[in-house]
């Protein structure tokens, strides 16, 4: 098998099989145990490693001695010891390649290496990107914790790797999970599905605001895209989604959503503050002759004043405004919303604000 220089080994631990992928495809040897099969498997990754790396000691040795500057070829030796965490090792690498990912995932499918080798742009562009997400699409079932289903919908949801059908019965999966809902929100946030074809509830602003903002106004860029139709059901989706989170992980991405998605009202950077700190710096900030930027919108229309300070609260979405709570309590579900009220029914009033 080695004499036929493969590509990458993988090893079955419950049949007692090696795998080989080589160019004419894949090949496979019996292993039959002279001892014990904890003993004898790890005879055969010794030799494996003695093959490829000159040293029975393995991956582990091998990645320390060549930490920050392991090479495509370097990696392509890590696929060849039969060892799942060297597997692994290639699919956190920095010098991730579309061919390096194939050989990855027939070495180790796993969901965990899907997710990670999505995260490289290179990857979502490449052959692997459509395969890896069409795997996690159908391991999503089978996931239990937010974190991970929010992290899986963020990565599947890139430009390209999905057919429309698919996203569309993602979005109809958020109904009962709002995790879902989540990773529509970063990922998508100006084609959300049911968007196309709706008209802007406020046409009268509409040409006025993206004047401004193709004369630099980044606050009138944010406002016009926030009163937008597309706006409009991004604003009802993150609603939703704060008006019954399932646990504090979803609470606390959807602020994160939220804080880069009027981060154009916050050009300083994330703040880490309570509503009430954030409500109070809001008046000031509208109301400061010196911001250029909202001065011009209030020219426009004075009324405006609320939906520009809504829009500088909700910049400042964080760990901050729910720290009070979070900081005391790890309850999830009903108990969670609840002690959430406080916090979440103010914080609400300011997204209703900018909704038509």
């Amino acid at each position: 098998m080695l004499a036929n220089q493969p590509q990458a080994i993988r090893i079955d631990e419950s049949r007692m099989v090696m795998y080989a992928l080589s160019e004419k495809g894949e090949m496979e040897i019996p292993l039959n145990p002279t001892c014990r099969d904890e003993q004898y498997l790890k005879q055969i990754r010794e030799m494996l490693s003695m093959h490829v790396l000159g040293s029975p000691s393995g991956y582990l040795q091998h990645i320390w001695s060549r930490m920050g500057h392991l090479s495509n070829e370097n990696l392509e030796d890590l696929l060849l010891l039969g060892e799942p965490d060297a597997v692994v090792a290639v699919a956190y690498s920095s010098e991730l390649t579309d061919e390096l990912a194939r050989k990855v995932w027939w070495a180790l499918e796993d969901a965990e290496n899907a997710r990670q080798m999505l995260r490289s742009p290179q990857i979502v562009q490449g052959d692997m990107g459509p395969v890896l997400a069409a795997f996690l699409v159908e391991f999503l079932p089978f996931e239990t914790e937010a974190e991970k289903i929010m992290d899986t919908m963020q990565l599947v949801l890139q430009p390209g790797l999905l057919e429309p059908a698919v996203v569309e019965d993602l979005w109809k999966r958020g109904r009962r999970k709002n995790a879902f809902y989540v990773g529509f929100l970063a990922t998508l946030p100006d084609t959300l599905p049911g968007a196309a074809g709706q008209l802007s509830p406020h046409p009268e602003w509409h040409e006025t605001l993206r004047e401004m903002a193709d004369q630099g106004n980044r606050l009138a860029a944010l406002l016009h895209r926030v009163m937008s139709s597309s706006g409009q059901i991004w604003l009802a989706t993150f609603r939703q989604v704060l008006e019954k989170p399932g646990n504090q992980d979803v609470v606390n991405r959807s602020l994160e959503v939220a804080a880069d998605y009027f981060s154009a009202a916050r050009p300083e950077g994330k703040a880490d503050a309570t509503l009430e700190e954030l409500s109070e710096e809001a008046g000031l900030w509208v109301n400061d002759r010196g911001n250029a930027l909202a001065q011009q919108i209030l020219d426009m229309d004075s009324t405006l004043t609320e939906k520009l300070r809504a829009l500088r609260v909700l910049s400042g979405s964080g760990y901050g405004l729910v720290r009070p709570v979070f900081g005391r309590t790890d309850a999830i579900g009903t108990l969670m919303r609840r002690k959430l009220q406080p916090v979440m029914e103010p914080y609400l009033k300011y997204v209703a604000q900018l909704l038509a």
